[in-house]
């Protein structure tokens, strides 16, 4: 059998189909008397040469239901003539629904034909690999959904496989690193039980026999009898040899710093005035902002201490912008109150001075005259 009577077979079985579920639903919602599509469209009043649309059929129907619908009120109703109206109403609207599937399948018939007759003959013999049910068009689209899955399917295979691959490389190199490690370990065993050999065969010849201070403890070790001598040793050298760790030398920096700053801007308050005049305000937020920018340098300091300090009770905190100008003004108050003690004390002393010397020459001048007189 051809492909072209396969398709009309399934085309003519489907039209039946729909024909029966149709005739079924006519045949179960109607009364038993059947009327004809002539007579049902002479009751609506529509056209008999050709039928009109749903909204056609829909709108007759009900203009026919205001005038003989028994709940109309309208002094034309009548129950037994709107069932027979309402009975033309649904064999229309199934003539309709008829008429409307057989054009659809012709259509369908029509656009299967038009494909075929466009599209190279080996098209029409295609298997699509045993997939799918129904139209042509149907199956292929069934097919393509089927390649997509399958493609989605290859995609995560492939994946895990590379996958599986990075992992046996990442074990591999795992391997090899433990090698390599205990390779180096191997030698380094190797090389003490060398020198081993070396001391021991020394010993036996004798070469340590006239040592100076044989047999007496070493006195660079006397201070900590529990130090591993040579990590005791490599830190004397690096001491005397003026070597400090990193992070001691970033610490000294830091507080250096710190002083140095508090003290240039603690000069510069004590030559502004108190209180400080409109320019020496303006001067004065200059050299604030200025140390809030060497601040902020400071601190990024800090942090970078923080990182390389082995104990964590050795960190230090940030600078704060304000507790540090509070500490300047606070020291140049105190500052200015020792200076005006300062200055007072030196006022009463000239004035004791100048009382004492004032006292001492009249005491000096009454000596005199008496000396005169006798």
């Amino acid at each position: 059998m051809s492909y072209s009577a396969l398709l009309r077979l399934y085309a003519g079985n489907r039209l039946l189909f729909v024909y029966s579920g149709v005739s079924l639903r006519l045949l179960s919602s109607r009364p038993r008397s059947v009327r004809s599509l002539r007579e049902s469209l002479r009751l609506l009043q529509l056209p008999e040469d050709e039928v009109s649309s749903n909204a056609a059929v829909k709108e007759a129907y009900l203009c026919m239901a205001k005038l003989y619908h028994p709940d109309s009120g309208a002094p034309t109703a009548d129950a037994s003539l709107f069932s027979h109206i309402e009975e033309a109403y649904r064999v229309v609207l199934a003539h309709l629904a008829r008429q409307r599937s057989t054009s659809q399948n012709t259509q369908e018939e029509e656009e299967e034909e038009k494909v075929k007759g466009h599209t190279p003959q080996h098209r029409q013999y295609l298997s699509y690999e045993g997939m799918g049910s129904g139209t042509p068009s149907q199956r292929e689209r069934q097919y393509r959904q089927f390649r997509m899955d399958r493609a989605t399917d290859q995609v995560l295979e492939y994946r895990y496989k590379a996958m599986e691959k990075a992992a046996a490389e990442e074990g591999a190199m795992v391997q090899r690193d433990m090698r390599l490690r205990s390779k180096k370990i191997q030698i380094t065993q190797a090389m003490e039980r060398l020198v081993e050999d070396l001391i021991q065969e020394s010993m036996a010849r004798g070469d340590f026999r006239n040592l100076g201070g044989a047999g007496k403890p070493l006195s660079k070790f006397e201070h900590n009898p529990y130090a591993d001598p040579m990590t005791h040793n490599l830190n004397r050298i690096l001491i005397d040899n003026g070597y400090q760790p990193e992070w001691i030398v970033a610490q000294k920096e830091i507080r250096e710093t710190i002083e140095k700053m508090r003290k240039r801007l603690q000069n510069v308050r004590a030559r502004l005035g108190d209180p400080m005049k409109h320019p020496e305000q303006i001067q004065w937020k200059e050299h604030c902002a200025s140390f809030s920018d060497e601040l902020a340098k400071l601190n990024k300091k800090v942090d970078n201490f923080n990182l390389i300090v082995p104990l964590m009770s050795l960190q230090m905190v940030h600078f704060n912008m304000k507790r540090e100008l509070e500490k300047v003004l606070k020291t140049d108050q105190q500052h200015r109150k020792e200076k005006e003690l300062e200055e007072e004390r030196k006022r009463i002393e000239d004035r004791e001075n100048a009382t004492t010397s004032q006292q001492n020459s009249k005491q000096g001048l009454i000596t005199w005259m008496q000396s005169l007189l006798k």
